[in-house]
């Protein structure tokens, strides 16, 4: 199935954990390649940019909670993301992994 296309002057809808960082990402113009569940009804709002996010340099800009962690996924079949998910509210903001980024621009 293709990613969803997103208008990005959507207001932000992940949780409040996340919603900072969801704000700064939109307001740099950098494309939303998907919004939705992506997986399972594990997942609520997860949001994909078309950049890396640099997660030591995010964590310092921002106050971000311990209910917020790191994600990485590197499938063989099922494509491939990496960012931060909220385990209180199953949200996250994904970009690029990391072996992936070359012609992405980074978000820090």
């Amino acid at each position: 199935m293709a990613p969803r296309r997103v208008n990005r002057n959507v207001a932000p809808m992940v949780c409040e954990h996340l919603a900072q960082l969801e704000q700064a990402l939109i307001a740099t113009n950098i494309p939303i390649t998907f919004r939705g569940q992506p997986w399972t009804s594990n997942c609520r709002e997860w949001v994909y940019f078309a950049c890396w996010l640099d997660r030591p340099a995010i964590r310092a800009r921002f106050a971000l909670l311990p209910c917020v962690i790191d994600h990485d996924h590197q499938g063989t079949h099922d494509g491939q993301e990496s960012g931060l998910v909220c385990t209180a509210c199953h949200d996250a903001i994904m970009g690029a992994h990391a072996e992936y980024r070359a012609a992405l621009p980074v978000f820090r």
